[in-house]
C-alpha cells in the first residue's frame, strides 16, 4: 500500500510502564515513505483489544481526528491482525495500515538490484497472504444454495479469494527458487574471498554506515539522510596498512520491530554479517534514543546468528552532539567504543589502528620455508603480510615474515614445508 503524498494520522498504543518515544520513529518512517504527518495519537493500554487493538471508543476518537485533519490514511505503530484492520477501517472511515506494511512499502520503493526487489516482493507476499480475506471481504457471498456447499455456488469474493491464494502461493514458491539461485552465486563469490579478512558494517538505519563505507573505501555508496536509503549489500577492499587489505561490506539497516518477513527474505543479504570476521556496529549518537537503537540492532544480529561475533562499536556523528553527557553515557555502556565522525573523518585513523590490531590478533615474526613452485602461498603472504627477508635454496624459498595470529591460522591451509618462530609470543603491537 503506497502512502506517497497522503495525509497520515499516526497512532501508537503502548503497554503501561513501557518506554514511549512519542512516535518519533514512526514519524520518520511515514515521512520516509512520502506521507505528510498531520496528527498523532498515543495511548497507554493494559493489553491489546482483540477487535480494534485500542478499543472501540478510542477507534471512534481516531476516526473523528482523521476527519478533522482530512487524513487519507491512519498508520499504527503496532502490528495488527487482518480482522483488526478490517474493523478499524469500518469505524475510522479511511485506510488503516500497520507498522509492518509501512516498512514493507518503504523497502519496495528503495529496492534497486534484482536481488533486493525479489526479497522485498517475497516479504510483501508473505505479509499479504493471510490478509487476502480482508481484501475481498467487500464482495457479496451468494447465500441459499451456497449453504449446502454445492459446486459453483460460492460467492464472487470466495472464489476470487481462492484464485488469489493459489496465485500468491505459486509466486512465493517461484521467488524462493530465484533467491536460492542468487544465494548459490553469492556463496560461490564468498568462496573466492577465502583467505581475506571480512568486516561488515551493521547498525540502525540512517546511522551512517554508507557514509563510513565511502570514507574508508572508494565505494561511492548512495547516501541520503532518510531511513533505509541502502538496501543492497556492497563489498569493497579496505587497505589497512601497506599490503594488509580486508573486505568491507555494507548491509541493510535495522529498525525496531523489523517485520519478520523482511528478516526472513533478506536472510541471504544479512548473512554477510554472519560470515564476517569482525562487525563494526555503527551507533548514531546524535539521536536521543541512541542506546535503544543500538540494542534493537543487537537483537536483530542475535536473531540471525551473530550473538558471539567479534564486534567493535563506533559512536558515529560525534561531531554534532550537543551534550557531551550523551557520549559519556554511551561510552560507559560500551567502554571499548570509538567516537568517530564518518562525515568529517574524525578518529578514522584510530578506527583503522584498532581494526588492524583485531585483524592481526597479535603478531609474531616467523621463518617460513615453502616449495619454490608453490605460488599460492607466496602470493598470499606478499598480499597480506610484511615480508622482512627472503632467501632461496634448492627448490625452496625461505621467508621471514611479520604475521598476525589470525592470518597464521588461515595460511596453514596452504601447507608450507616448515614454520619456525623467530619471536615466540604473539605480542600486541
Amino acid at each position: 500500500m503506497a502512502v506517497n503524498r497522503q495525509r497520515a494520522l499516526l497512532v501508537g498504543a503502548v503497554r503501561k510502564n513501557t518506554y514511549s518515544d512519542n512516535l518519533a520513529e514512526l514519524v520518520a518512517l511515514a515521512e520516509s515513505a512520502g506521507a505528510m504527518v498531520v496528527d498523532r495519537i498515543q495511548q497507554k493500554i493494559t493489553h491489546p483489544h482483540p477487535a480494534t487493538y485500542v478499543g472501540s471508543g478510542k477507534a471512534e476518537h481516531i476516526g473523528q481526528r482523521a476527519k478533522k485533519n482530512k487524513a487519507d490514511v491512519v498508520i499504527f505503530d503496532n502490528d495488527l491482525s487482518p480482522a483488526q484492520i478490517r474493523e478499524l477501517e469500518e469505524i475510522v472511515g479511511v485506510k488503516v495500515i500497520d507498522r509492518s506494511e509501512l516498512i514493507l512499502d518503504i523497502f519496495a520503493s528503495r529496492a534497486r538490484t534484482k536481488q533486493a526487489q525479489l526479497q522485498v516482493e517475497l516479504a510483501q507476499l508473505e505479509y499479504v497472504y493471510p490478509r487476502l480475506t480482508r481484501m475481498w471481504g467487500h464482495l457479496d457471498t451468494v447465500t441459499g444454495a451456497a449453504a449446502s456447499g454445492g459446486v459453483g455456488t460460492r460467492g464472487t469474493g470466495e472464489k476470487q479469494l481462492e484464485i488469489d491464494r493459489r496465485l500468491v502461493k505459486k509466486r512465493i514458491i517461484e521467488l524462493k527458487k530465484e533467491l536460492v539461485k542468487i544465494d548459490e552465486r553469492r556463496i560461490r563469490e564468498i568462496d573466492t574471498r577465502a583467505g581475506l579478512f571480512k568486516i561488515c558494517l551493521v547498525g540502525y538505519t540512517n546511522a551512517g554506515k554508507s557514509t563510513l563505507m565511502n570514507a574508508l573505501t572508494d565505494a561511492n555508496a548512495y547516501v541520503e539522510d532518510r531511513l533505509f536509503a541502502t538496501l543492497d549489500t556492497r563489498t569493497r577492499q579496505w587497505v589497512l596498512e601497506g599490503s594488509k587489505k580486508v573486505l568491507l561490506s555494507d548491509t541493510v539497516g535495522f529498525v525496531r520491530n523489523l517485520p519478520h518477513q523482511l528478516v526472513a527474505s533478506f536472510k541471504a543479504t544479512l548473512e554477510e554479517a554472519v560470515n564476517a570476521d569482525l562487525l563494526l556496529h555503527i551507533v548514531d549518537v546524535s539521536v536521543a534514543d541512541a542506546h535503544d537503537q543500538a540494542e534493537n540492532a543487537k537483537k536483530v544480529l542475535d536473531e540471525i546468528g551473530c550473538k558471539d561475533k567479534n564486534t567493535l562499536v563506533l559512536l558515529n556523528k560525534a561531531d554534532v552532539v550537543a551534550k557531551d553527557s550523551q557520549i559519556e553515557l554511551l561510552q560507559t555502556i560500551y567502554p571499548d567504543a570509538i567516537c568517530i565522525s564518518a562525515k568529517t573523518g574524525m578518529n578514522l585513523d584510530l578506527l583503522k589502528e584498532k581494526t588492524l590490531e583485531i585483524y592481526a590478533g597479535g603478531q609474531a615474526t616467523l621463518r617460513i620455508t615453502i616449495n619454490a613452485a608453490d605460488g599460492k602461498i607466496q602470493n598470499y603472504l606478499e598480499s597480506t603480510e610484511e615480508i622482512i627477508n627472503r632467501n632461496y635454496g634448492d627448490n625452496t624459498v625461505i621467508l621471514e615474515v611479520r604475521i598476525g595470529k589470525n592470518q597464521l591460522a588461515e595460511m596453514q591451509r596452504f601447507k608450507p614445508i616448515k614454520i619456525e618462530p623467530i619471536d615466540n609470543l604473539f605480542e600486541k603491537k
